[in-house]
């Protein structure tokens, strides 16, 4: 398992040192989308050995093939049994609800920035526009083709806004994949040898280095203010567990208002910004 283990973090490392090379010419954002992906696939090969080693699930070549490229949940033992499920509508309705929402957003965004020229407030409306049409809305409706499948999946966002603690927001509402690849890859290895505090100072740690790799890595610019987002929520993360709950409305501000930090200015003006066309 050793041996196993540090083939796939050297994978890792591997693949976002040739995804970074072979677009060093290119735009910041198509620079973004290799390098997630390239990251994306890895941690895909990362997670799955983990797995194995942890409660023994082992995909067939097809079904792991499925689970790497159409599926962004990050637990491959939701795809080792398919069986008739129930909730594929649901999830499918929400999902074009959620597609809908964001593309209406997505229009005012670039209406506002067509009648006002201010990046700043079109990009208020932007950024939750993508997020609506990506992570509620593909995402969604991924969710509910796999469950018509079969698969025992769910939605990845789950009303992230209801969050009483970080601690609830980060594990249980939103990014569930990412929340899943950390605790595989991160989260119970080191627990399991440094105990918990450890374990999720090194998670939130390693969530800001990967974010430095979507974010900072493809403008080649602002390094270190995602990792320092992360290291906030990880300090903060310990706090509450220590004294209890924030509740939902500190949880939201401690959420959003260092938010500059992880969108920092030159990966807005390299990568969303040109999303919203010529101004007038």
């Amino acid at each position: 398992m050793s041996s196993a283990r540090s083939s796939a973090w050297a994978l890792v490392v591997l693949s976002v040192g040739v995804a970074h090379h072979v677009t060093s010419a290119q735009p910041a954002g198509l620079r973004m989308l290799v390098l997630i992906g390239a990251l994306f696939g890895a941690m895909k090969v990362l997670v799955s050995v983990e797995s194995r080693a942890s409660d023994g699930t082992l995909l067939s070549p097809l079904r792991w093939a499925a689970f790497a490229t159409l599926w962004p949940g990050m637990r491959p033992a939701l795809m080792a049994r398919l069986q008739h499920r129930t909730g594929a509508a649901a999830l499918l309705k929400t999902g074009l609800g959620y597609v809908a929402l964001g593309t209406a957003l997505f229009l005012l965004a670039m209406l506002t920035w067509r009648l006002t020229a201010s990046a700043w407030l079109s990009t208020i409306l932007l950024l939750p526009a993508l997020s609506f049409l990506l992570h509620f809305g593909v995402f969604g409706l991924l969710a509910g083709l796999w469950r018509m499948a079969g698969a025992d999946v769910g939605p990845l966002f789950r009303a992230p806004w209801r969050a009483e603690s970080l601690g609830e927001f980060w594990s249980r509402r939103w990014n569930l994949a990412f929340s899943e690849m950390t605790s595989l890859a991160v989260y119970r290895p080191i627990a399991a040898r440094r105990g918990r505090p450890a374990a999720l100072a090194a998670a939130f740690l390693f969530s800001g280095v990967l974010h430095e790799v979507a974010i900072s890595l493809p403008v080649r610019a602002g390094y270190g203010q995602p990792l320092l987002y992360f290291a906030i929520h990880g300090a903060l993360t310990q706090v509450e567990r220590a004294r209890g709950p924030f509740g939902r409305a500190v949880t939201l501000l401690a959420v959003m208002l260092p938010l500059p930090l992880l969108f920092h200015r030159p990966f807005l003006e390299g990568v969303i910004w040109p999303l919203l066309g010529p101004s007038r």
